[in-house]
């Protein structure tokens, strides 16, 4: 562990960036701070360099991509349905199987050194999870978890308009995560006001008996993706300030 643990996020909005190069920016910061905690275990204490944290915030083109542990038969278009839908597919070193991103969807990659919190991913996974449960409180939206699986959920029970119809779980944030030395890379992926119609095409997750939503179906209107940024950035804060 670093002598003096830098528990300070800077936060990073990039705006809409194309998903390699978004990926690309990442792998840099990542490899970046992997430096820094190999060149430290080479110093005294007293010479050790903090490593830094950040939330980078995005949005992406159509894509999809598809984790270590996925499937491509997941993936329903081959590559003319993908160009005819404008979107592009890529092959990616974070868990989880597949996933759609796209205009309307607010991203977010943490490159969190976790030595400068704590040493545990299930952990970060649910303080991630926790984060976007207390955002969405702010549009009067209950999302809560699925046992045995990551991510962000609503159900039947799960709004508070009064609705009481009875509907399957509907997923309305994605998470896939890789660590490396305790560092993170990759992230969650939140649907503010995308179009729902891209996750037609895919098995979200290798999840064929579970629904996809958004906070704009929801609540039956779109909701402003900056507003979300900054209520999404000021929990994940939160809740690492809990440490």
């Amino acid at each position: 562990m670093n002598a003096k643990p830098d528990r300070h996020i800077q936060v990073i909005s990039l705006g809409q960036m194309k998903y390699k190069e978004a990926w690309d920016y990442q792998e840099d910061l990542f490899n970046k701070t992997i430096e820094i905690k190999l060149r430290n275990r080479e110093l005294d204490p007293s010479e050790q360099s903090n490593t830094p944290n950040y939330l980078i915030f995005c949005e992406h083109p159509h894509v999809y991509t598809l984790g270590k542990s996925g499937q491509e038969k997941n993936l329903l278009l081959d590559s003319e349905e993908l160009e005819k839908k404008h979107a592009s597919f890529f092959k990616i070193n974070r868990g989880g199987d597949i996933t759609y991103h796209g205009p309307g969807q607010l991203v977010c990659y943490p490159i969190i050194d976790l030595e400068n919190f704590f040493e545990d991913i299930h952990k970060y996974l649910r303080f991630l999870e926790q984060a976007v449960i207390d955002t969405l409180k702010e549009y009067s939206i209950l999302g809560g978890r699925i046992k045995g699986l990551t991510g962000v959920w609503i159900d039947s029970e799960a709004s508070l308009n009064g609705t009481k119809e009875v509907l399957l779980p509907r997923k309305i944030c994605a998470m896939g995560v890789r660590t490396s030395r305790w560092v993170t890379m990759h992230g969650l992926a939140l649907n503010v006001n995308p179009d729902l119609s891209y996750f037609d095409n895919i098995i979200p997750c290798g999840i064929d008996d579970k629904a996809v939503t958004s906070m704009a179906k929801e609540l039956s209107h779109e909701v402003s993706i900056k507003e979300v940024e900054k209520l999404l950035t000021e929990q994940i804060q939160n809740q690492f300030k809990m440490i």
